[in-house]
């Protein structure tokens, strides 16, 4: 607990702008979810009929899970892309279905003989619904809003995958780093903010329950007008980038997070220009798609999964020719391959050291032949990529007593040290490798392509701003293996700061 408070104090400004930044999330998405889900309720009350598709809609959209829904609007123009755009799209339709469904339960609870008593009175349909049932149906209107507003606020930790921001970037930036601290200082707050949301919520929901009058609902118009001004006022932290500013992405593991700060503070200090941040993204696709859609300009790329994961060529074995087969498949869509930084991060597949050294391992034929009794674990990317678990296993015949454990990448150097997992596929620069007493086993039979390190940029980007090119070719080949696991190491197992550790290493260059 002590480590934490000494983060969030000597984190006070970030965590505000992640705190600021998760409740406009959540309160603009609740709001534009309103204002759609109350008019599509009172449409369906009037049409019976399409009431029930209109709910069932509303469920599919449930059902999909929160960072598969951020993936498919990616491509998807004017609300997809990175950023708070497609993160709003995706909170917006999670807030739909109570907010549908409460207000149409409100509604349609409402006793016949009221309303016939305001037929009566001569009140035209417009009226009834102003003056009768909007008034009597706001304790369960508030009650969806209620549960609309809980949910955004889980899952907007979940838009910190695609650069949306809020505290969720605390949450990836610990599981990346392996550190509970980090992971606790965007969770605990995270949770907090969502008691607040439930119990304020509940209080109005039972105040309107027991007072259903008139200024009552002129009380929650007041405080939506309310909202509406802090929303519009604190839109502007979401603006898509700063005039002139050069905006730099990374993926979602330590080392992609000092390459990140690496790139972003060379351009920095080699030309002056602001740089925007857009690190953590969720990984390989995400940072892509936000390159081809001018939503970042420049991140660092490996030249083998460039190769077969974006590109779907066939893995070739030489350094030079899978460089410039991807510098050219990259020139088509108007992308920069930029020099290599001097390093190959191959796959690294990894054992605990004890158990290398007690059965003589060195080679993956090796540990081939022990497999079959072993449990192994792999990340998300692995098992599906082309130069992944599929053809390794195929080219050793590897064989487990049960299938891969599918989990992040960066828990699973964990699960291997803790023995959950016997066998895993790393990173050969991963820090917590040397941290760890973990072994790398030697790829004898070549299977894995070459990974070089090379930042890849908008051409565009590149011809406007000439002095970005020259500080980014001023990396070329100047980061070796050794430093590239020592940065590793400091993060992963010494706890420091990406950004201190890259503001190091470009002091010592």
């Amino acid at each position: 607990m002590t480590a934490l408070i000494r983060f969030w104090l000597t984190h006070q400004q970030e965590l505000a702008t992640l705190v600021a930044e998760h409740i406009l999330l959540v309160a603009i998405s609740t709001t534009i979810a309103v204002a759609l889900g109350v008019p599509l309720a009172i449409f369906a009350t009037r049409r019976p009929r399409l009431a029930a598709p209109l709910v069932g809609i509303a469920n599919i959209v449930q059902t999909v899970p929160s960072l598969a829904m951020f993936g498919f609007l990616l491509p998807v123009p004017l609300i997809g892309g990175v950023g708070a755009r497609a993160a709003l799209a995706v909170l917006v339709l999670y807030g739909l279905l109570p907010i549908v469904r409460s207000t149409i339960v409100g509604i349609t609870g409402i006793d016949p003989s009221v309303r016939l008593a305001g037929v009566a009175m001569g009140m035209t349909p417009r009226q009834l619904l102003r003056q009768i049932e909007l008034p009597l149906a706001l304790p369960s209107i508030v009650a969806g809003i209620r549960v609309a507003a809980v949910v955004g606020v889980g899952s907007a930790t979940i838009a910190a995958a695609i650069g949306a921001g809020g505290l969720g970037q605390y949450i990836y930036r610990g599981l990346s780093m392996v550190d509970s601290t980090v992971i606790l200082a965007g969770a605990i707050p995270a949770a907090l903010l969502a008691l607040i949301v439930d119990g304020s919520l509940l209080w109005l929901e039972r105040r309107l329950s027991a007072r259903r009058r008139v200024r009552s609902r002129r009380a929650v118009v007041a405080a939506a007008a309310s909202l509406m001004v802090v929303v519009l006022a604190g839109s502007a932290l979401w603006a898509t980038r700063s005039p002139g500013a050069i905006v730099v992405g990374s993926k979602n593991f330590t080392e992609q997070l000092i390459l990140g700060e690496i790139l972003a503070q060379a351009i920095e200090r080699e030309t002056g220009l602001p740089v925007q941040r857009r690190l953590n993204l969720g990984g390989t696709l995400i940072c892509d798609r936000a390159l081809i859609t001018g939503d970042i300009d420049v991140y660092v790329e490996y030249t083998g999964t460039a190769l077969t994961a974006i590109f779907h060529q066939p893995a070739a074995k030489d350094p030079k020719t899978v460089t410039d087969t991807v510098r050219d498949l990259y020139s088509r869509s108007g992308r920069t391959l930029l020099p290599p930084l001097g390093y190959d991060n191959t796959f690294a597949i990894l054992v605990r050291g004890e158990e290398a050294r007690a059965r003589g391992l060195r080679t993956i034929d090796d540990a081939a032949r022990v497999a079959p009794q072993w449990r192994a674990g792999f990340g998300y990317e692995f098992l599906e990529r082309p130069d992944g678990y599929a053809g390794l296993a195929k080219t050793y015949g590897l064989t487990f007593r049960s299938p891969p454990q599918v989990m992040d990448l960066s828990l699973s150097y964990r699960a291997l040290a803790s023995r959950q997992v016997d066998l895993i596929a790393g990173d050969a620069t991963a820090g917590l490798i040397k941290g760890l007493d973990l072994f790398q086993l030697e790829d004898n039979r070549r299977y894995f392509p070459p990974y070089d390190a090379v930042p890849v940029a908008r051409a565009e980007t590149l011809l406007r701003y000439p002095q970005v090119r020259k500080a980014l070719e001023g990396l070329a080949g100047r980061i070796t293996a050794d430093d590239m696991r020592e940065m590793n190491y400091a993060a992963d197992a010494l706890k420091q700061n990406p950004a201190d550790i890259a503001r190091s290493f470009l002091d010592r260059r």
